[in-house]
């Protein structure tokens, strides 16, 4: 199971932090738009297209990233109050009433979206531009994938906190809570002032 939580983890930050290069390409087009735009007095037909599909493959592509590192906005008031294996349990339920549904359909119906997507070279309707957007609709069925391999790791994850009563460690802890930093610290401080 560990090795698979590596494996899992390094994929979803590799595909994380690689499509995050994203946001530049989008700050890179957005620039251009403004300066043709209100410079040149010539705005372009097809950057507004672009710039939703950059956020599109933004947004789709960071979700395993974002559940690798326990980014996700998450409702735990009463949650964190629970010992480490009740929220081990908590978890291991609830992947599997609502997370895996969710994911699975997202990369089943995504398949079929975008393969009929591809199909019929499907361009953007709402642009004059008529850009192609069949390349952004695969990535539909891949963050489905990787969402579906990082859910896996996540139960994992949980069944190791069960027999444990540990979470096993994060790969990566790039968006960690402020709170958690401070509570770490504060930790180090106090084992440093009994030395």
């Amino acid at each position: 199971m560990h090795s698979f939580i590596k494996f899992a983890d390094t994929l979803s930050s590799s595909m994380g932090k690689a499509f995050s290069w994203c946001i530049v390409i989008l700050m890179g087009g957005t620039c251009y738009e403004v300066v043709m735009a209100y410079v040149f007095n010539a705005p372009t037909l097809w950057n507004f297209d672009f710039s939703l599909q950059m956020y599109g493959a933004i947004f789709m592509m960071a979700g395993a990233y974002t559940l690798s590192t326990e980014a996700h906005v998450r409702g735990d008031v009463i949650y964190r109050l629970f010992p480490t294996k009740v929220q081990a349990w908590i978890d291991l339920v609830l992947y599997f009433i609502f997370f895996f549904p969710g994911v699975i359909a997202l990369g089943f119906y995504g398949y079929e979206y975008a393969a009929k997507a591809w199909m019929i070279k499907e361009t953007s309707w709402n642009s004059p531009a008529q850009i192609q957007i069949y390349m952004a609709k695969s990535l539909i069925p891949l963050s489905g994938a990787l969402l579906t391999v990082q859910g896996v790791s996540e139960v994992f994850r949980a069944i190791i906190c069960i027999n444990t009563g540990k979470w096993p460690e994060r790969l990566s802890t790039d968006a960690e809570e402020t709170e958690k930093v401070l509570m770490r610290t504060s930790q180090k401080d106090d084992k440093a002032d009994v030395i």
